[in-house]
């Protein structure tokens, strides 16, 4: 019996450190920018395909590169779900910043967009976003290098804009009847992909009788490095300096020269690659699919608030505690530690599947932040009343 509650709390662990890793990113965004990001949870399902393609491109060359392509994952998902991240800040959000409602809308709204384009992506639609791209923003480019045109600045760009959007569709109809399946074929589709871990990362060791999966115990060895790593970053750079001024202080910081934008899109940047990290993560664990990010999204917002908007050691402990809540609800491993005690058995068989047990820590939550509102570490100082 004990060696199951240990195994269940080390697979626990394992589920918080990715809610972790996925909640830092998270933490840094709302406690600077109040920006309810709901797009997150597709941000990581963006690392977890990332893996899978990087997968694939590794699978071929076979031998070491297979081995090691984990590795090369992490940092392309890290750098991809960074660039999407800052592309998203500064095409919408930053036009929404002390609008939290309108921020919220416009977040979900891009969240099903990606899961749209996750699903029916193919050459077609690439070149057809890369061609739009290059069509509108270079025309509008040498469009602001003309002094001359203010009056009619806005009827130009108009025009530019119907005449890129048609240019496109022409090409993209001509490359479509000409090349027909090779450019149409959706390169993932609705369904779930699957993710080969390493060879080194498919067995496990027995530790008193308690089996830990490599892959869990890597999951967990990355979230401690990331969490390091954003420690130093905040505590030990000049750019960390600036976030944390920014964090308490907007205003002040400007008024001290700090670039409170160029400071945005760099956190925005910083916490959509981690959100990254953690979908290459939640990769290990299971098959991906487009929906991936909504099965992680609640659950790491949880995290945030619990843990007290902007606090590390508070989203620590909160995803942690969140994580290993929800897994040993959700396997039915309370089930059986009562299994004696038959009124408390069957309240815990009533919650021991994975959308149940969601509902009750859902519930222990709430009832939680009756006690303490701000969470478990509450701002304190000056900070609260920014």
């Amino acid at each position: 019996m004990l060696t199951i509650l240990l195994e269940a709390v080390f697979n626990g662990i394992s589920i918080g450190a990715v809610l972790l890793i996925a909640a830092l990113g998270l933490a840094i965004i709302f406690g600077l920018m109040g920006v309810i990001n709901m797009a997150h949870g597709e941000l990581m399902m963006f690392g977890a395909y990332a893996t899978f393609v990087v997968q694939n491109g590794c699978k071929q060359l076979g031998g070491l590169w297979f081995e090691i392509y984990i590795f090369l994952a992490l940092i392309i998902a890290f750098i991809f779900t960074a660039a999407v991240g800052l592309i998203l800040e500064r095409g919408v959000i930053r036009y929404l910043y002390g609008r939290p409602l309108e921020t919220l809308l416009a977040t979900w709204g891009v969240s099903l967009i990606f899961q749209q384009f996750v699903r029916s992506v193919n050459w077609v639609l690439v070149i057809g976003i890369v061609l739009f791209s290059l069509l509108f923003f270079g025309s509008l480019w040498i469009l602001n290098s003309r002094t001359n045109l203010e009056r009619i600045r806005n009827w130009v760009t108009a025009v530019i804009l119907l005449l890129s959007f048609l240019m496109t569709v022409s090409i993209c109809n001509l490359l479509s009847q000409t090349y027909q399946q090779a450019v149409t074929q959706p390169w993932f589709g609705a369904q779930n992909v699957d993710v080969t871990a390493p060879s080194w990362l498919q067995d496990g060791i027995s530790l008193g009788g308690v089996q830990l999966p490599f892959a869990r115990l890597f999951i967990i060895g990355l979230t401690i490095i990331c969490v390091a790593g954003i420690y130093l970053f905040l505590q030990h750079s000049n750019w960390g300096l600036r976030i944390r001024a920014v964090t308490q202080n907007r205003s002040m910081s400007a008024c001290l020269g700090i670039p409170t934008q160029k400071v945005d899109a760099i956190t925005f940047a910083l916490g959509s690659g981690l959100a990254g990290v953690a979908g290459c993560a939640i990769s290990l664990l299971g098959s991906v699919g487009p929906n991936t990010g909504q099965n992680y999204i609640i659950d790491t917002f949880m995290v945030v608030v619990v843990g007290g908007v902007g606090n590390l050691l508070g989203t620590i402990v909160s995803a942690l505690a969140i994580g290993t809540a929800n897994f040993l609800i959700g396997s039915g491993t309370l089930t059986s530690l009562f299994t004696h005690v038959k009124p408390l058995a069957d309240f815990f068989t009533f919650f021991a599947t994975a959308s149940m047990a969601k509902v009750m820590v859902f519930v222990l939550i709430i009832v939680f932040l009756q006690w303490k509102p701000a969470g478990i570490f509450p701002q304190k100082g000056r900070t609260v009343d920014v």
